[in-house]
Formats: structure tokens, C-alpha cells, sequence
């Protein structure tokens, strides 16, 4: 059975419509920033487009042909400008409104049956452009923030492109075409339903995409310290969990430092919390710029931090231990308006993770760490017996 082109239009339109009003819904609750509006015209305005084409021949031809086709054009540019800001970057508008008029006019200049070849060409080529800028805003948001619905947006917007090709190259190879509807069209029926599918279909990546970073997002502020960015004490026990299911002793053998800021009350009660926080997110930089990516950084509570260097024993953690302890205080060399400039107490031990409580880990460690406290300050101490493995 040959499906009717018209019907198919038009129950484009009203899903394009209904995805569209569900996304307007969604910015409205304010939760979101302006990439759900551009989402939400941009359904509205191709399900406009869909309804113009679907009344082709009984509605004047500037409505139906300049007017839908531009309005569609409109609607995949907003999708195109959506999917941006959803990825924190910014589109032209200049561009948008130039490229609507460039449209038109063409669409204008190739009227009737001997434009039609013409004007589905100019469509397809620029509706492809379209989707496929869209395909790799896709891939980078995969790759950049890792969401894997990144991927999908592209999956369901990479075919589109290519359906465009073939609908240009099958117009102009088959001159005889000269109207939207022909008595017999198969082929294009079957496109045209595809292609709604393919609606419905991106309608749901883009909500996985919201989905999924606001779910990224929500771990990452249960996981993370809101002053610092390091690890909170959760995040820190996760990760070690993982380490321990990483590989063999060789790969879970590890060193876990545990740093206390010396004179941190003195800074905080004499020059004021801004000074406090200050010292940690300096504590922060510095960390992150001495050690390595796979290490871990988590604070622990208060003044106090703890790293894990997998891999390093306990000669090589304490080494590594001396040089944050001097880059530290080297960075707080210049805060001469302080009270007292902080320094670092480390303590050290050294363990295969999994093998015992990670409790019982710390409590070695900061037996360490009170024994650099107890000694002076600002050094470094290792625990007085062995890890056992």
C-alpha cells in the first residue's frame, strides 16, 4: 500500500507540534537556560513547514512554498543554534537572518513545476548542512563531557543527512518530477515517513542529553567539595573502591598522603573566612599542578586533604610529599599581610588498596600526620611500622 504524502505531512506536523510544546513546557519551569526554547520553536516552526508543504496546491504558492520552506529552514537553524547552547556556545544571528533571506529569494527566483527540481536541491543542501553541523556538535559533546546520548543525537541526525543527498540526486536524475505530490511516489512516501520517524526519534535524544548531564551533574556536586572542586570524603571512598577492582597488588599498591594546613584557624579567625577559603583553593591549585592525572585529591574535612599516588611506595610518597610541602609554602611566600604565612604537615603510609579498611588507612596516616604536628610543623612524616599487604 502506497502511503498518502499529504497525511504523512501532516501527522509530521502535529508531532513536531506536540514535541514542541513539550519543550516550551520544559523551559518554562525555569530550571533550564534558553537551549529548550530554541528546541521548542524550532518544532514549531518545521511542523509549520510540514503543514505548508502538506497543503501545497490549495494554498497560495508564497505560503506554501517561500514561506514553508523558509519557515523550515528557520526551524532546523534553531535546532542547529539549540544544540550550541546547549553546549555553552554562542551562534550568529546575522547569519540566521541572512541565510532566511538568501532562501527565500532563491526559492522566489526558481517558481512552478520548472523551479521544483531547483528549490528541492537548495533545500536539501542546506536542511543537510543543517544536521550535519548538528552530527558533530553531537560527536564533541560525547567527547568533551563524555555523555553518551551525544552520541545518539548524532546517530539519529547522521541518516537525515544522507536522505537529503538522495532526495537532491534522485530529483534531478529523474527529470520528470515536477511537483511535491505526484500520483505515484513510493519512494518518497516511504522517505517522508522515515523522516518523521527520525523526528520523534531526535525529540528523545534531546531529552536524554538533558537527562543525562543533569544526572552527571548532580554526582558530580554529591561527590565534590563546593569550595575546592577536590573529591569529597564520598568520592575519595569511591574512587578507592575503584582502584581496588583496577587490577593486581603491582596496580592496587599505593601511598596515601594526608596533609594538614598549619596555622589555618590563626588565618581564618585573624584575616576572615575569605582568607581561609583562599589558603584551601591555593592548596587545590597547588596539588593539582605537582601530581599526576591519575592521582587522587579529596578534602577531607576542614584544613585537611588527603592524596592517594598509586603505584608509589613509601620513599617515593614522601618525596613527592617534600615537594608539595615547598611548592606550598612557596605560594603562600608573598600573603605577607597574614597574621602567620600557613605551611603543610604530611603524613605518609603506604598500603595495597582493598586489602584493609580504608579507615584503618587514614588512621595510619594521620597517626603520621600528628607526629609532623607534634615535632613542629611543616614536614613530613611517614607511619613508624610497615603497611601490611
Amino acid at each position: 500500500m502506497i502511503l498518502d504524502l499529504r497525511t504523512i505531512f501532516i501527522s509530521g506536523a502535529v508531532t513536531c507540534y506536540v514535541i514542541g510544546a513539550t519543550l516550551l513546557l520544559a523551559f518554562a519551569t525555569g530550571r533550564f537556560t534558553r537551549w529548550p526554547a530554541w528546541w521548542g520553536i524550532s518544532s514549531l516552526c518545521i511542523g509549520t513547514g510540514l503543514l505548508c508543504s502538506a497543503l501545497r496546491g490549495r494554498i497560495p504558492d508564497i505560503v506554501s512554498v517561500e514561506f514553508g520552506n523558509t519557515i523550515n529552514v528557520a526551524g532546523a537553524l534553531l535546532l542547529l543554534f539549540g544544540v550550541r547552547s546547549f553546549a555553552g556556545k554562542s551562534s550568529s544571528w546575522g547569519l540566521f537572518a541572512a541565510t532566511l533571506a538568501a532562501v527565500w529569494i532563491a526559492l522566489a527566483a526558481m517558481p512552478g513545476e520548472d523551479g521544483f527540481a531547483g528549490r528541492v536541491v537548495v533545500m536539501a543542501i542546506i536542511l543537510a548542512i543543517c544536521d550535519g553541523a548538528i552530527v558533530r556538535e553531537g560527536v564533541q559533546l560525547a567527547r568533551r563531557e563524555r555523555l553518551r546520548s551525544g552520541w545518539i543525537l548524532a546517530g539519529f541526525f547522521a541518516p537525515t543527512v544522507l536522505l537529503y543527498a538522495v532526495r537532491a540526486i534522485s530529483v534531478v536524475a529523474d527529470g520528470s518530477q515536477t511537483t511535491l505530490f505526484p500520483p505515484e511516489a513510493p519512494v518518497q512516501s516511504w522517505a517522508a515517513a522515515s523522516g518523521i520517524g527520525f523526528a520523534v526519534l531526535r525529540g528523545n535524544a534531546l531529552f536524554l542529553l538533558v537527562a543525562e548531564r543533569s544526572n552527571d551533574t548532580l554526582t558530580t556536586l554529591a561527590r565534590r567539595d563546593p569550595l575546592t572542586g577536590l573529591l569529597n570524603r564520598w568520592g575519595l571512598y569511591e574512587e578507592l573502591a575503584a582502584l581496588a577492582r583496577r587490577g593486581g597488588p603491582s596496580t592496587r599498591r599505593a601511598s596515601l598522603l594526608v596533609a594538614d594546613v598549619d596555622h589555618f584557624k590563626t588565618v581564618n579567625d585573624g584575616a576572615g573566612h575569605a582568607a581561609g577559603d583562599e589558603v584551601l583553593l591555593l592548596f587545590a591549585d597547588v596539588a593539582r599542578k605537582m601530581l599526576r592525572a591519575h592521582d587522587i585529591i579529596a578534602r577531607q574535612g576542614g584544613d585537611e586533604f588527603v592524596v592517594v599516588l598509586p603505584g608509589l611506595g613509601t620513599q617515593e610518597a614522601m618525596a613527592v610529599a617534600e615537594r608539595l610541602r615547598e611548592a606550598f609554602r612557596d605560594a603562600m611566600a608573598p600573603r605577607k599581610q597574614w597574621p602567620i604565612r600557613p605551611t603543610l604537615s604530611i603524613g605518609v603510609t603506604e598500603a595495597e588498596i582493598g586489602s584493609r579498611a580504608v579507615t584503618e588507612l587514614l588512621e595510619e596516616a594521620d597517626a603520621a600526620l600528628y607526629r609532623a604536628k607534634k615535632l613542629g610543623r611543616d614536614r613530613v612524616q611517614a607511619q613508624l611500622t610497615p603497611a601490611r599487604a
